[in-house]
Formats: structure tokens, C-alpha cells, sequence
């Protein structure tokens, strides 16, 4: 298979050409046509990203609810944001809940504990996530996402892959991606091996899937997903699309390390290391950085969502979208 961007690596194993797709196969009529009964939700995580919030909700609003009715739920959960991205996405039409109201008594803070938290209050029986600072959104990134759910009823989750420019050659993107978790995949989860970007912020799943398995809390919550979602229902019901380029907001060296350590940790939890070997790790993980600052890294998980009791003073159930 050949793939249209020069830093996109061509696998020696090519995977299976019913597991990988394009955004371009898929229109907003087509998969409406395909919809049936399925209802779809999308869900944004969001920290004090007020500057490229609102473009992206309206524009899932205009293409997928008003023009096309295709996503019934439009729901942001606001992660302690200190800017006004709530009001700017709730004026731009998303259900916005502040993560500190939705089951409190299992904490609050962090990208994991965002997504885990979408499943308790949405009920769209496909959740496509994406992140809330892309720069250059357009319906590529949902209806990539959703399409071979929606057109193959054995594919149970879904990872975007797209070229992420940082200079003028095009690349640069992907720095936790190649320095952390690509050799953590090549060393002790090799059945992986295949995954584009396995950090992706833009992927979906079925619910029936998504809620039988943990989440961690932060930033491994990706790499965790598809390590327990593999192991529980079996790698080929994993596929991947190419979302075309991502422009978005890159994070200072600073703010990578901490996200390098939530994935190590995690790794070193579900690798294959015998369990009266594998190193007891704290939770929060300190990580000591002398020219930055200590950082205390949640690196714990929360339950299956399908263990966890729907309490009837739940926050209200997101409404379906006009």
C-alpha cells in the first residue's frame, strides 16, 4: 500500500488493506446513509484551548449536525481550563461539563480522566474523540474516525495517523511518539508494530468496546487503550485512517517529559515482565528535573466504565442535538 505523505513510514508487514483507510473515502452523506440506527457521539477533551475550540465545534456543528445528521452528541469536557474555553465552546454549540463535576469521587486532571469521563456521560453507541487545539480542523478528522465504523461492523476501534509539519521540510512532529513510544512498542509490545501514531488524539471506538476496558489517567492513555483493547478483543479489530496534515499547538521540551514518563510507567505495567519483577511504581511518579522543576506524574488508571454504578445524581445526560 502505498501512502501519500514522504514521513509516513512504509511498513515492511503491510497491514491488511481492510484495516487501513483513508479520510477521503469517506463523505458526511455516505456514512448517513450507513448510519442506521447507530447513534454517534464526539467528544473533546479540552485545557485552556480557547484559541482553537470554538472554530472546531462550530464546524462539526455546520457540516455533521446542520448540514448532514450524523453526530447526535456534540460534548466537550472542560479540564480545569483557567481561559474561557468553556463559554467559547458552549457559544459555538457543544454541551460542555467541567471535568471536576462528573464523578468527582474518582479525581479530576488529566487528558485519560477526560475521555474516561465523555464515556460516563455520553450515550452515542460509537464516541469518536478529538483533540481540542487542532489549527486546521475541517470534518476530515470525524468522518475519518467514523467512517470504517460505520461501514464495517467488525472493526471495533479506530487511530488516526496524519503528518504533523513543525518546519519547512514537513516534519518534526511526533517527538514522544518516536523517542518513547515506538521503542517501547518494539521491545515489549511488538504486535503493535504497525500503528502509524499510537499517541494520536483523534481515534473512536465502539462503547461496547471502550467501556470493558481501564483508562489510564494522563497521557498514556492512548498507548493503554490499544494494549488492553488488543489483548481483550484481538488486534484485528483495530484499523487505522490517514487524516491527510495536523497543525496544532506543540508543547516546549519541558512539557514532553512528563508525558514520556506517564507512558514508561504504564508500559512497564502492562509488559510481560513477570508480576514479582516488575518495578512498584508510585502514584503520582516524581519526576526530578534539575533546569526545569520536579513534576508529579499521575501515572494510576481508571476502572472499566462498565463497572462503575450509574449513580442517579450523575450530571445530565448530554442532549441530543437539534
Amino acid at each position: 500500500m502505498t501512502f501519500p505523505h514522504p514521513d509516513v513510514p512504509r511498513f515492511e508487514r503491510p497491514p491488511p488493506a481492510d484495516r487501513m483507510f483513508d479520510h477521503g473515502q469517506f463523505t458526511a452523506d455516505g456514512l448517513a446513509e450507513h448510519k442506521g440506527a447507530t447513534s454517534v457521539t464526539v467528544a473533546l477533551p479540552a485545557r485552556d484551548e480557547a484559541a482553537t475550540v470554538g472554530p472546531i465545534v462550530s464546524g462539526i456543528r455546520a457540516a455533521l449536525v446542520d448540514r448532514v445528521p450524523l453526530v447526535d452528541e456534540l460534548l466537550v469536557v472542560d479540564d480545569r481550563s483557567n481561559d474561557d474555553t468553556a463559554a467559547i465552546a458552549a457559544d459555538a454549540g457543544a454541551t460542555v461539563i467541567g471535568s471536576d463535576d462528573i464523578l468527582p469521587d474518582y479525581g479530576s486532571g488529566g487528558k485519560g480522566e477526560a475521555l474516561w469521563k465523555s464515556l460516563y456521560v455520553s450515550s452515542g453507541d460509537v464516541i469518536i474523540w478529538c483533540d481540542a487545539d487542532i489549527r486546521n480542523f475541517d470534518d476530515r478528522f470525524i468522518l475519518g474516525c467514523l467512517g470504517p465504523l460505520l461501514t464495517n461492523d467488525d472493526i471495533g476501534f479506530v487511530k488516526g495517523f496524519y503528518r504533523r509539519p513543525l518546519s519547512e521540510d514537513g516534519e518534526g512532529g511526533g517527538r514522544v511518539t518516536e523517542l518513547m513510544a515506538r521503542p517501547l512498542i518494539a521491545a515489549l509490545f511488538p504486535h503493535l508494530d504497525l500503528l502509524v501514531q499510537p499517541l494520536s488524539g483523534e481515534f473512536g471506538g465502539r462503547r461496547s468496546l471502550l467501556e470493558a476496558v481501564p483508562f489510564h489517567r494522563g497521557y498514556a492513555v492512548d498507548l493503554g487503550l490499544l494494549i488492553d483493547l488488543s489483548t481483550r478483543f484481538g488486534i484485528e479489530r483495530i484499523a487505522q485512517v490517514d487524516l491527510g496534515a495536523r497543525v496544532h499547538r506543540n508543547r516546549p521540551l519541558r512539557q514532553l517529559g512528563p508525558q514520556a514518563t506517564a507512558i514508561l510507567a504504564m508500559a512497564l505495567r502492562r509488559s510481560h515482565i513477570g508480576e514479582d519483577h516488575r518495578p512498584a511504581l508510585p502514584d503520582p511518579l516524581v519526576l526530578r528535573r534539575p533546569e526545569f522543576g520536579d513534576a508529579e506524574v499521575p501515572v494510576g488508571e481508571l476502572p472499566p466504565m462498565a463497572t462503575v454504578r450509574r449513580s442517579p445524581t450523575r450530571p445530565r445526560p448530554v442532549d441530543h442535538l437539534d
